[in-house]
């Protein structure tokens, strides 16, 4: 089983990926089982094969330790560690070739928590890759993205896993700033131009070193511009999921 978990920015639209690239892998008769890890989630637009809220109450939660929204939160995703091999064991009655992981639309409960990392590594043996989602907005403006590629670098670097970056909702931005994104990543000096440009000058060189360095460690990777709503980018995304995982085309 090949684990994909997505993760990214609050409202980038993750679980909604989560049901369009299932709906794409089916098509290409691939087995594929979705998992939910987010406790709090009222209404999902799939149905998951694997759902830890059969695990944990977030409710109870709240009720029974006099927790707030954000401290039940992080201890349904601490409590889930308790049932990783439970949920595993579905899993493997299942046998999927792909197996899609939806975490909580809070990235830091699983990226920066420990808990996270004990199950991604422990549900998948270690054979995953993540796949990191950021909203459209966020090509607002050069230093809106600039945030993003911090963002995403932080994620590979907690994880260590080969990492799939892509922009969402792309079927709403006007077309200037389409253009004008693709431009960024495929020329790291226009970004680099326009991030100056809105620096002043005591902050300029300090942000000048900060894209320097994420330019030198290579972190200004490739972003596929995907859309849930047309399909756009889906097939880009699924090609660089069989790269990560197969090599190539799925056997």
């Amino acid at each position: 089983m090949n684990f994909v978990f997505i993760t990214g920015t609050a409202g980038s639209g993750k679980s909604t990926l989560a049901l369009s690239l299932e709906d794409r892998l089916r098509a290409s008769e691939v087995d594929v089982a979705t998992v939910n890890l987010d406790p709090g989630v009222l209404w999902l637009p799939y149905a998951p094969d694997v759902d830890i809220r059969d695990y944990v109450n977030y409710e109870r939660m709240i009720e029974e330790y006099k927790l707030g929204p954000n401290g039940a939160l992080v201890a349904c995703v601490d409590a889930a560690v308790n049932h990783v091999d439970e949920m595993k064991g579905e899993l493997e009655k299942l046998g999927p070739d792909y197996v899609l992981v939806d975490t909580p639309g809070q990235m830091e409960l699983f990226a920066y928590r420990d808990s996270g990392m004990f199950m991604a590594s422990a549900l998948s043996d270690n054979n995953f890759s993540v796949l990191f989602l950021a909203d459209s907005l966020f090509l607002n403006r050069a230093s809106d993205y600039v945030a993003v590629l911090l963002l995403s670098y932080s994620i590979n670097a907690r994880f260590k896993a080969p990492q799939i970056n892509c922009i969402s909702k792309v079927d709403l931005l006007p077309k200037e700033l389409y253009d004008r994104g693709l431009l960024w990543i495929s020329d790291p000096a226009l970004l680099k131009d326009a991030f100056l440009a809105e620096s002043h000058d005591l902050k300029k060189e300090m942000s000048e070193r900060m894209l320097d360095m994420l330019m030198d460690i290579g972190a200004l990777g490739e972003f596929i511009f995907t859309s849930s709503n047309t399909g756009e980018g889906l097939d880009d995304l699924y090609a660089q999921m069989q790269r990560v995982h197969t090599g190539g085309e799925d056997r």
